[in-house]
């Protein structure tokens, strides 16, 4: 399958010519090992796969025993695995690198002997114990990865041409019209079912049939509880009922996240390090509130105040809808046809959260109650600019599931916060327009922000 982060790594190849190594994170099942592979065989004439969840101890004891003698580091590696290594030719690849933390330490010495080019891969990265006494590598260069976005599903699903007409339709503020408008809603509505984790869209692909898709979405969650109970010790169960109520809070109107829903009279520091634990899996996507609309969001934002989206919205339908698979696919087929009053809300909002930390936005909403009512006033998502100016740096962001809503809060945040903010945007199930400065987006433009 076609990835956007194969060019990121062809850019690392040739902009560092060995003097950095490439870290890639993110959470289990996105596709990391696959593209890494790939790029290996494509662009090296030999490469070497060290898989840390089952190396065996005489691998990973070169890492202590042979540092200081890395002609003979390298020709164990080479021998046990039975590949050659060329000087600038090769590729050495540290699979699950958080499984063995000593090897990450060994970066540093490895890019200065410059011999071979090095990429890591790994979830759970920065917690404790995947960096308790090891010295992380100011070689390294740090690179996220995530699920599948819907330029990536269209070209999984042998679509070429129908992004570049929908980025040429933003760039010109241009509507796309009855027909074409139909045609992007119904294949981003097998995006938002189907999600991007590419195990299901493979599947889905492959079969056309939703219950393999779904089936690959239960086998996924099973594999996400499981690294709960092995890796989150004392959080495990924090962990667990933090998933098990997540859908219940992105349900409401108020999607912030409420602690009284895992146990009565709960403080956030006494979970606080479950839901980091959460997210430093990826498997969930914060939003803090941020308290002031200004270009540094993160100098005004609310630690305790916060919402939960799940990674990839595929495996939010399956975490909600845990039922029968022939059940769930024809819940599937209905919510395709737009035949089922469900809380879309919900699993639309979930997918523009996706799609931004996809595309590098940290995830910022703007919320506030008071007795005024000019004052109170909810907004889904707040980004910046892609260049920062002394005004005009905020973009306000609405989502919007049904075509008939009101935009009381977008019009009293827009007055209230008029010095900050740039173009503001609702994004809609309906054709793009521009109306009183604000920009109507539908839903399969999200990306292009």
């Amino acid at each position: 399958m076609k990835r956007k982060i194969y060019q990121q790594l062809l850019d690392w190849k040739n902009n560092s010519q060995g003097k950095s190594a490439l870290l890639i994170e993110g959470a289990r099942r996105v596709g990391k090992s696959y593209i890494v592979e790939e790029f290996a065989k494509k662009e090296y004439e030999t490469y070497l796969l060290i898989d840390f969840n089952i190396a065996p101890l005489e691998i990973k004891a070169l890492f202590d025993n042979y540092l200081q003698d890395l002609d003979t580091f390298f020709l164990f590696l080479s021998t046990f695995y039975g590949k050659k290594l060329y000087p600038r030719k090769s590729l050495i690849i540290f699979d699950e690198v958080q499984m063995f933390p000593k090897a990450r330490s060994t970066i540093k010495y490895l890019v200065q002997d410059g011999r071979y080019d090095y990429i890591e891969t790994g979830s759970l990265l920065s917690f404790k114990e995947n960096v308790k006494d090891i010295l992380i590598p100011s070689e390294e260069i740090h690179l996220k990865m995530h699920p599948m976005d819907f330029e990536e599903f269209l070209w999984a699903m042998g679509n070429e041409v129908l992004f570049d007409f929908l980025r040429d339709c933003f760039t010109k503020h241009k509507p796309l019209g009855q027909t074409m408008h139909r045609k992007a809603m119904d294949l981003f509505r097998q995006y938002l079912l189907v999600g991007g984790m590419p195990q299901v869209v493979n599947e889905y692909i492959k079969t056309k049939d939703f219950s393999k898709a779904i089936e690959a979405q239960k086998l996924i969650l099973n594999l996400y509880r499981a690294d709960i109970s092995k890796h989150a010790k004392t959080d495990k169960r924090k962990c667990e009922r933090i998933l098990d109520v997540l859908p219940s809070q992105l349900s409401k109107h108020e999607k912030r996240f409420n602690l009284s829903a895992i146990k009565k009279g709960a403080r956030y520091r006494d979970y606080e390090t479950a839901f980091y634990w959460l997210d430093d899996a990826m498997i969930l996507n914060t939003a803090y509130n941020a308290t002031m609309s200004s270009a540094a969001l993160k100098l005004n934002l609310e630690a305790s105040s916060f919402k939960c989206y799940m990674l990839d919205t595929g495996l939010l339908f399956a975490l909600t809808l845990e039922m029968d698979t022939k059940l769930q696919v024809d819940l599937y087929q209905k919510i395709l046809f737009g035949k089922l009053n469900l809380n879309e809300g919900m699993f639309l909002e979930n997918i523009v959260a996706q799609i931004l930390v996809a595309n590098n936005h940290p995830l910022y909403f703007y919320s506030k109650s008071s007795n005024k009512a000019e004052d109170r006033m909810k907004i889904d998502f707040l980004i910046s600019k892609n260049e920062v100016t002394s005004k005009h740096n905020i973009c306000p962001i609405e989502v919007k599931s049904s075509p008939r809503y009101t935009l009381s809060s977008l019009n009293k945040f827009q007055i209230k916060f008029k010095n900050e903010l740039s173009t503001p945007y609702v994004i809609h199930p309906s054709d793009l327009k521009e109306e009183n400065g604000i920009v109507y987006l539908p839903f399969y433009m999200t990306p292009l922000l």
